[in-house]
């Protein structure tokens, strides 16, 4: 037998060997890695400086910083981005009355309407703190005046209670509900004279109220009515305003 035939035999013995022993290697599976999967640093590195930027823009809102606003802002901070409790840099800056921030951050587009985990937006913060220019900000830039708050009250019913006479008058020239009913079961009427004090700003506010068609026989959840509470206290001004009408 010449040399190449016996070569030939030995390779087409042991081929299959060969071929079977390949096929082993491939279907071999991988051992599993005993190394944590590693994040993304620069993943990881973009998160915490958008964190960054917006609790300084947050930071900035609330002490009236234009300046650092305005240059925060041109550094890619989110203009609605909230912290942990839901607060905004708008919010931020209405709790503080920060006017000119706030009109700084609208004009970057800033949602008057955004409500942190309180419920409080920019719009609502205005009524009850008594904020005349804020919420005449808010209202020309969207605010929607059916929002409520956490007691399911309508910012007429958080001016009533404190004596906003300015605030009142401001929304009753929009389409707000005036009998709207909250969690307590009261009208911004009610919140009036039960939580006011029948001073001058509260008479003045029921009679706003009652003269802009508020209705006068709504009443509590106790079936008693702004009246009866008005003469239960002794609110003699507020009784005859009710009276009249």
């Amino acid at each position: 037998m010449s040399k190449p035939t016996a070569v030939i035999r030995r390779l087409a013995f042991i081929l299959p060997f060969i071929l079977l022993c390949a096929a082993c290697v491939q279907l071999q599976p991988l051992a599993p890695s005993n190394q944590p999967h590693q994040p993304d640093q620069s993943q990881t590195n973009t998160t915490e400086l958008t964190m960054e930027l917006t609790l300084d823009l947050i930071a900035a809102a609330e002490q009236g910083d234009i300046e650092t606003v305005q240059s925060l802002l041109a550094q890619g901070a989110a203009v609605d981005a909230a912290n942990s409790r839901g607060v905004t840099p708008l919010i931020a800056a209405a709790y503080r009355n920060q006017l000119a921030v706030a009109k700084v951050l609208i004009d970057a587009g800033a949602d008057v309407n955004v409500q942190d985990r309180t419920q409080q937006s920019a719009y609502l913060i205005s009524t009850a703190d008594g904020y005349l220019a804020l919420l005449k900000l808010t209202l020309a830039n969207g605010a929607d005046v059916h929002s409520l708050d956490s007691y399911n009250g309508t910012g007429l019913i958080r001016a009533a209670d404190r004596g906003h006479v300015e605030i009142i008058a401001e929304l009753l020239q929009t389409d707000i509900d005036i009998d709207h009913v909250n969690r307590l079961g009261w009208t911004a009427l009610l919140e009036a004279v039960i939580l006011g004090d029948g001073g001058p700003r509260h008479t003045e506010v029921v009679r706003l109220l009652v003269d802009a068609g508020a209705d006068i026989n709504l009443a509590d959840s106790n079936g008693v009515t702004p009246l009866d509470h008005a003469r239960q206290r002794g609110y003699e001004a507020m009784v005859t305003i009710l009276e009249n009408h």
